[in-house]
């Protein structure tokens, strides 16, 4: 959940362009507004069966919408989310001609690690060589990248390290690359007090307790980050069925440790990590995104903004917006990836 903010630290065409002339609206920095929608506080939408494909080091489950022979959007969910987070995003993207992809990140859902010697790791760069990995096994020479939270984070990482692989990026919270480096480093009180479940994870009693009431605690968070939005039981426990991976906690705990330094990764990652900690800029046309209500530790987006050197917009979509952005807002996101691919 929450992004790191590196501050230095952590800190349509057709039926989609019908369906988004009745909308309210996003502010997109300083210019002029453009049509959103929030998304229904009940969503009955699903996806058809999903797939499931060896990829680098995991067997990664996927749902897909779209034209097989479409310009392909990846789209990369976070913690404590999964591919629902996209579910009306997709038919958007689909309608427009897009191929759409939508994994489940590591430790999430259908998604294995194919070895039980490999270490679960939870570091970033291992999360980006998954998705690049499993761009390789679909044989996707390039695509939108667009994601929140953990897949926000994993988007820029493709975007920085791969740029001939990325088209463009769609980034919720803006630039999130950071490194165990700057997150050893101490925040202000009331920032500090933000990550408490960062805290609580560097503990074993923080590990069991979130294995025992992984729902509880991930519902918990889901209520924090986005106060405002009014998901029912329904649309909580269909995403919950994800957390059940056998994976699931030993990934998000070393995840948390590791950006505290409280784990070690793993040496193959090591030089993308080297790379990572040196902040590079972003070559790639972006558009970052932020909620109005997100109630996740962010950066402001002028904090960001240097770290985009090609075209860029930045919109700020209004309505009591929290953290799940593309949930919350599918059409606002949607509308973020079609226009990034026309900058």
């Amino acid at each position: 959940m929450p992004e790191d903010i590196d501050l230095p630290r952590r800190r349509l065409f057709g039926t989609a362009l019908m369906t988004l002339a009745a909308a309210p609206f996003v502010s997109i920095g300083p210019a002029a507004a453009q049509p959103m929608a929030t998304a229904p506080a009940k969503s009955g939408a699903t996806f058809g069966p999903l797939k499931q494909i060896d990829a680098g080091h995991l067997t990664i489950g996927y749902a897909e919408a779209g034209p097989a022979d479409g310009p392909v959007v990846l789209l990369l969910h976070g913690w404590p989310y999964d591919i629902y987070a996209f579910v009306d995003v997709a038919p958007v993207l689909a309608a427009a001609g897009y191929r759409v992809i939508i994994p489940y990140l590591r430790g999430y859902g259908t998604t294995r690690i194919r070895s039980e010697a490999t270490l679960r790791n939870g570091e970033p760069a291992a999360l980006a060589v998954d998705a690049i990995a499993l761009m390789d096994a679909l044989k996707i020479p390039k695509a939108i990248l667009a994601g929140f939270d953990w897949g926000a984070r994993t988007a820029c990482i493709v975007a920085a390290l791969w740029p001939e692989r990325c088209r463009a990026l769609v980034s919720v919270s803006g630039y999130l690359i950071s490194s165990a480096a700057a997150g050893r480093k101490p925040l202000p009180p009331k920032a500090e007090l933000q990550w408490w479940y960062q805290f609580y994870f560097a503990t074993e009693r923080g590990r069991e307790g979130y294995s025992q009431n992984r729902n509880d605690f991930n519902k918990l968070i889901w209520q924090l980050a986005s106060p405002q939005w009014q998901f029912d039981d329904a649309t909580f426990d269909r995403s919950a069925t994800a957390f059940d991976n056998p994976d699931h906690v030993d990934i998000v705990i070393h995840n948390y440790r590791w950006r505290m330094g409280l784990a070690e990764g793993e040496t193959r990652y090591d030089q993308l990590e080297e790379r990572l900690a040196q902040s590079p800029v972003i070559t790639v046309p972006t558009i970052t995104m932020e909620g109005d209500a997100n109630g996740a530790p962010h950066p402001e987006p002028a904090a960001y903004r240097g770290k985009f050197s090609g075209k860029y917009e930045h919109r700020t979509i209004t309505g009591g917006i929290g953290h799940n952005l593309p949930q919350e807002a599918p059409q606002a996101f949607a509308q973020a990836v079609l226009d990034v691919a026309r900058l």
